[in-house]
């Protein structure tokens, strides 16, 4: 069995998209939401219950100007922030 954990993004630096994967060792309500450097929240890539296993899902950064973002994951039991670099 796996444990919950944000595996990160790839590519990263992306331009313009990047995958966000992440496993979940049980069913549990999960929420990813993106970051710019000045705390403000800027997407939101999940937020419901998933199944337990592995999942991805993407980020379009066509919208978003180039620079620094925080990818948090959030469940039940589990936080993590990792950082990914938009390059236009």
């Amino acid at each position: 069995m796996f444990a919950t954990e944000l595996h990160g993004v790839y590519p990263n630096p992306f331009n313009p998209v990047t995958t966000v994967s992440y496993a979940l060792r049980e069913e549990d309500q999960v929420r990813l939401d993106v970051y710019n450097v000045l705390g403000q929240r800027v997407a939101v890539l999940v937020d419901g219950i998933q199944a337990a296993g592995e999942h991805t899902v993407a980020l379009d950064g066509n919208r978003l100007p180039s620079g620094p973002y925080f990818l948090r994951m959030e469940t039940s039991a589990y936080r993590q922030t990792r950082m990914m670099m938009l390059a236009k």
